[in-house]
């Protein structure tokens, strides 16, 4: 096996982290720190908040890259990234995990210190998540408490302290993020069953992985309602509410009317792309505009 040149080992790691999937985390940590701050955080904050994010989601990644890259083998959809297929090394991944983690210290040693007190459960979530589809299905909602973890830590980041708000907040980030990543399970169903991996979709059938996320994010839109009366937000802040109920429309229709589910996953990405950057718009607006 010839080495990768050094431009084409960082294209072929920064494929494997899937830098544009931080963007989901982002939009919704900027979000729980706007609640915090009751408006626009200092800059200060934003760009540790930023760090933070990008050091624990690159660890996340890299951990579960590591961990499965012979899952990942032996699956045809993922067989080619390039940790599975030999032409990425495996310890590129440990260094990045390393290194993930230690911009995630730096970050919250730079915030305040109720953040460091919580890093543990941080890093122990970043590095035990990928392992959890070898042993339950609930794989999704640990996923989604990892991601949810990122508003309720800019909060924290912000003020110091845990309210009910940024609670709600963290449990409502964790069905979001359960409910597509329970979608996404779907195309690997049948491989998932060959091999024994666990899922929703795996576990209780194709129709339950296409209802489920459904049910998650209807119960999401409401948390996101209760949080932006907890945290006193302004009426913009539920043009965001409104978009979570619109987010889940659509997918219902989705899931009713697209057979293929890449296409499905394709869409659901989109949709949820969007409606996470508008709900950072909303929330922000929501106590900028009275």
């Amino acid at each position: 096996m010839t080495e990768p040149s050094v431009p084409s080992g960082l294209r072929s790691f920064l494929k494997e982290i899937r830098v544009e999937h931080t963007l989901f985390a982002l939009p919704f940590a900027y979000a729980g720190a706007v609640l915090g701050a009751r408006g626009l955080p200092s800059w200060w904050a934003l760009l540790w908040i930023t760090l933070a994010v990008l050091g624990a989601r690159t660890a996340a990644m890299a951990a579960n890259r590591y961990f499965d890259r012979e899952i990942d083998a032996r699956n045809p959809r993922t067989a080619r990234r390039a940790l599975a297929a030999g032409t990425l090394s495996p310890a590129v991944m440990l260094w990045a995990i390393a290194l993930g983690l230690a911009l995630l210290v730096l970050a919250a040693w730079m915030l305040n210190p109720l953040c460091v007190k919580l890093l543990p459960i941080a890093a122990l979530g970043v590095l035990v998540y990928p392992l959890c589809k070898r042993f339950t299905w609930l794989v999704h909602f640990v996923l989604g408490a990892v991601d949810g973890l990122a508003p309720l830590g800019a909060y924290i980041a912000v003020t110091g302290t845990v309210s009910a708000g940024a609670l709600v907040l963290f449990l409502a980030v964790t069905l979001w993020v359960a409910g597509f990543d329970i979608a996404y399970a779907l195309m690997d169903l049948p491989v998932d069953r060959e091999q024994r991996i666990n899922s929703v979709p795996a576990r209780f059938g194709e129709q339950a992985g296409r209802y489920a996320p459904i049910v998650l994010h209807a119960v999401m839109a409401v948390l996101l309602a209760c949080a932006g009366i907890l945290a006193n937000a302004g009426w913009l802040y539920y043009v965001g509410v409104l978009a979570a109920v619109v987010l889940t429309y659509y997918e219902n229709r989705l899931y009713r009317v697209c057979e293929n589910v890449f296409v499905l996953n394709e869409r659901i990405f989109t949709g949820n792309m969007a409606f996470s950057v508008l709900f950072l718009a909303a929330t922000l607006g929501g106590y900028l505009i009275r």
